[in-house]
């Protein structure tokens, strides 16, 4: 529902929650529904802070170099080692002296490398109506071992099982198929199976994240993105 970093605080009862893709008020009203006799209060603050990722050379930056109230932890936007800077606004001139003169990549750069090292968005690729382990976040986003929790019944089922009817699966297309609006419906033929939920343009055209239905897709497979049209969308991944 909302992929986040969990960071510790300056005080001891303060926690800081950062997320690639939810928005601040979408948290706190999942955190706040929860509450019923703590004592806890929630703010979305998300206005008055700003991020950067560092890809080249961030484990080696000393955080306390860019002022205080700076955090800085490990990133999942691809598989190699990158960190996080999350700071205040008026803190980004101290940030940006200690990052140096570094290449800047922009949104569309950013998810194109995303989609490439085939890193999911939650809940943009998958999300409150999609189950962990269709995207392959077994070991990543699902314990098997802790306490009680809200959809552990299902979680063991599916271990028991090992399988799932549908997954995340990158796919490839011309530009010209590119489509306008997302998540967009593919077909086999006439049917549909699955719809494509996140692009990013290369020179070849365009990759993709689509949620598919395994029963009708097969390796070596193209698709369509329209009923009976040119099927011109490759599987990258294998079903």
């Amino acid at each position: 529902m909302a992929d986040s970093f969990v960071l510790r605080g300056t005080g001891p009862d303060e926690f800081w929650i950062s997320s690639y893709e939810s928005r601040g008020n979408a948290i706190l009203e999942r955190l706040e529904s929860y509450i019923i006799a703590d004592d806890v209060t929630v703010e979305d603050l998300s206005g008055a802070w700003a991020g950067v990722t560092v890809f080249d050379g961030g484990e080696s930056l000393a955080t306390p170099a860019a002022g205080p109230g700076v955090f800085a932890f490990p990133g999942r936007r691809i598989r190699d080692a990158h960190v996080e800077w999350v700071f205040p606004r008026e803190q980004r001139a101290a940030v940006e002296s200690v990052i140096g003169n570094r290449p800047v990549l922009k949104g569309d750069a950013m998810e194109l490398l995303r989609i490439t090292a085939a890193i999911p968005a939650v809940p943009r690729d998958v999300g409150a109506g999609d189950l962990p382990g269709e995207a392959g976040l077994d070991a990543e986003a699902i314990s098997y071992t802790k306490g009680c929790y809200l959809g552990q019944e299902v979680m063991a089922r599916l271990k028991a099982i090992g399988q799932v009817r549908r997954r995340l699966l990158r796919v490839r297309g011309p530009a010209a198929d590119l489509p306008q609006v997302l998540p967009a419906p593919l077909f086999a033929g006439e049917r549909m199976v699955g719809e494509l939920r996140s692009v990013a343009q290369d020179a070849d055209g365009f990759i993709g994240f689509s949620m598919l239905t395994l029963m009708h897709v097969s390796s070596g497979q193209r698709l369509s993105v329209a009923p009976g049209a040119r099927p011109s969308v490759a599987l990258v991944d294998a079903p």
